[in-house]
């Protein structure tokens, strides 16, 4: 496991709980907006993070956080993930994982495993558009087959999707919402210039007004839609 950052403490990444986040460094996907730049490009990596003195952190903060997020980079790139979701199981942590949902056989084992808790799994474009979001050429039937596991319930689920207007409009949001047909939470994230960090100055702060009426829009597709 190649961790790349930990956040001890955050009232804003897990639904109703506190919790620290830890961050795997490595991701398959270049989505032109990224705000970790440094755990996607090797080339910005920043210095690995002691996973010995992670879990001693995590360990003294028994019963004073309720949870540990996992997210990215891609965390399912890390092949031993399932030994580190054991870990804080069994120290009574709620696990919340962060994915993009490429992986949906390692995504299906940490659910039916009872390893998570909570899954939050980004949306980057319409099933049909997605390597121009991505930036990779990949094959879209890992993220159907992903979406798909989702929608079974198996385990607490949100979708959401990071909105740059130089990506996506609106006839692409509601292809969205029609891959995700029947999904009880949806988020449209807005995306400031400064969450880039730089991997694309030109990006602009979202107009929130119009992403309101997208999300009203989107309901007739979802339970839930609101924007972030």
């Amino acid at each position: 496991m190649i961790l790349g950052g930990l956040q001890k403490f955050s009232l804003a990444d897990y639904p109703g709980k506190t919790c620290a986040i830890l961050f795997t460094r490595g991701c398959n996907f270049r989505c032109p907006y990224c705000h970790n730049p440094e755990l996607v490009w090797p080339e910005r990596y920043t210095q690995k993070i002691s996973m010995e003195n992670t879990l001693a952190f995590l360990e003294n903060r028994r019963g004073l956080l309720d949870a540990v997020t996992v997210t990215g980079g891609e965390p399912c790139l890390q092949p031993d993930l399932p030994d580190l979701l054991v870990k804080l199981k069994r120290m009574g942590f709620a696990v919340k994982l962060d994915t993009n949902g490429s992986f949906p056989e390692k995504l299906w084992d940490v659910i039916v495993g009872g390893l998570v808790d909570y899954v939050a799994m980004d949306i980057k474009a319409p099933l049909a558009k997605y390597a121009r979001v991505s930036a990779v050429d990949l094959p879209v039937e890992p993220i159907r087959a992903s979406i798909a596991l989702l929608l079974e319930g198996r385990v607490d689920y949100e979708f959401r999707t990071t909105v740059d207007c130089e990506l996506l409009d609106e006839e692409d949001l509601l292809a969205i919402g029609e891959d995700i047909r029947g999904a009880r939470k949806y988020y449209l994230q807005k995306l400031n210039a400064y969450d880039a960090k730089g991997v694309n100055p030109a990006l602009r702060t979202q107009d929130s007004d119009w992403l309101q009426d997208v999300a009203l829009k989107l309901g007739v597709f979802v339970e839930h839609c609101s924007v972030r």
